[in-house]
């Protein structure tokens, strides 16, 4: 009988892994225990946004770990508080809220709205939009607009309306339903790499400041210069209420940010709201340093220039290549539609030791490193290019 029963794993079986096992990394690359070396477009998934292990974070990260690890919230810390100056003075908010990933973030988020809409008499719903992606937690999962993530976990949270995404007439229905707030990702990642419009954008902003609807933008994934721009906001033209932030924000070390403008923020109040790790000293170390490094190079530039030149190339396969459907995406967040299932290519792509994640069924998403040189997406040009062609020969 014993015999019978499949030997459990001592790790939860969450994920779906690649037979791969990381040990080190450095920049665009990453090598395995056998010291075989992979390109990775993944950073990740849009965490490791300088590379791994980039030198300035590194350095900041070694002197924090040999003076302080941890104090709680419950004292000043003084990394965390340049850290929310830092991000005040690139963004049009005004307060920041650190914890410890981007579902925690928007967790966060979500509780401001319900605290800022119960403050001001307002009921709080909060309208979102199918096929987006917010988070794993309860409320997060709730708040996400994909059937696949939500199934099994019901009864979810009240206080969340979807509508669909780029859709005019959905402007109208959800001003119908006078949301307290609206949740968005400028590009939904997870849901297959869909850019927002700008004259959609316009309307739904216009909306909302005709009915007094506060605006959310998600930017766990499109936050830190993933799409050229430090945040995708900037891209639009508009000022959100609440932005969320993980990721690309500690360089692969556990940190979220939520923030707010000021009258919003308010609503938190001693005791509102809190996180024992959040913004911690090495995290904060660690975001201090990406930060700065984002800011102060010419990184976001490169990222401009890096996101067209593979844009320009990924057309030229599609092309060649009669299943690719479309590229879409913005800076170094690239989706690749294709006529078929996703992973069956990236099987093709990872023989070509070139790392890539899927966004959806059908889409290749490609992730690199913001830093990413011509060198790199020349490699990246060949080894793509022969997997398409074994995928198309199979």
């Amino acid at each position: 009988m014993a015999d019978s029963i499949k030997a459990l794993s001592p790790v939860m079986d969450t994920y779906k892994r690649f037979p791969i096992n990381f040990v080190e990394g450095k920049g665009c690359y990453l090598w395995d225990e056998n010291g075989t070396e992979f390109l990775d477009f993944t950073s990740g998934i849009a965490t490791c946004n300088l590379g791994h292990v980039p030198e300035n974070v590194k350095n900041a990260v070694q002197l924090q770990l040999t003076k302080l690890w941890h104090t709680s919230n419950l004292f000043h810390i003084e990394n965390q508080e340049e850290l929310a100056k830092k991000l005040i003075s690139h963004s049009c908010l005004d307060q920041a809220f650190f914890c410890n990933s981007g579902a925690e973030a928007n967790e966060a988020a979500i509780k401001l709205v319900r605290a800022h809409s119960t403050k001001n008499g307002k009921r709080p719903l909060i309208a979102a939009f199918k096929q987006s992606f917010h988070g794993r937690t309860m409320a997060t999962v709730s708040a996400t607009g994909q059937e696949k993530i939500r199934a099994g976990f019901e009864p979810l949270l009240d206080g969340f309306i979807h509508f669909p995404y780029n859709d005019f007439g959905a402007l109208e229905m959800m001003k119908d339903a006078s949301p307290s707030a609206v949740m968005l990702e400028l590009i939904q990642g997870e849901g297959g790499v869909i850019p927002a419009k700008q004259d959609w954008i316009d309307e739904l902003v216009k909306v909302c400041s005709e009915e007094d609807i506060l605006i959310i933008v998600d930017e766990v994934q499109t936050g830190m210069g993933r799409t050229g721009k430090l945040f995708a906001y900037e891209h639009y033209g508009f000022e959100p209420d609440i932005l969320t932030l993980a990721k690309g924000l500690g360089s692969g070390f556990p940190i979220g940010a939520m923030l707010a403008k000021g009258n919003v923020g308010s609503a938190f109040q001693p005791g509102s709201h809190g996180s024992t790790f959040g913004g911690n000293p090495l995290a904060s170390a660690a975001g201090l340093a990406t930060l700065t490094e984002l800011t102060s190079s010419s990184v976001l530039e490169n990222a401009i220039k890096a996101g067209e030149k593979i844009g320009a190339l990924l057309e030229n396969l599609k092309a060649k290549f009669p299943f690719i459907k479309s590229i879409r995406g913005k800076g170094l967040l690239i989706g690749i539609e294709i006529d078929g299932e996703a992973v069956n290519l990236i099987d093709y792509i990872l023989q070509e030791k070139l790392l890539v994640v899927s966004a959806g069924p059908n889409v290749i998403r490609l992730l690199p490193p913001l830093n990413i040189s011509k060198e790199e997406i020349d490699i990246f040009e060949v080894k793509f290019t022969r997997a398409l062609e074994r995928y198309l020969e199979a």
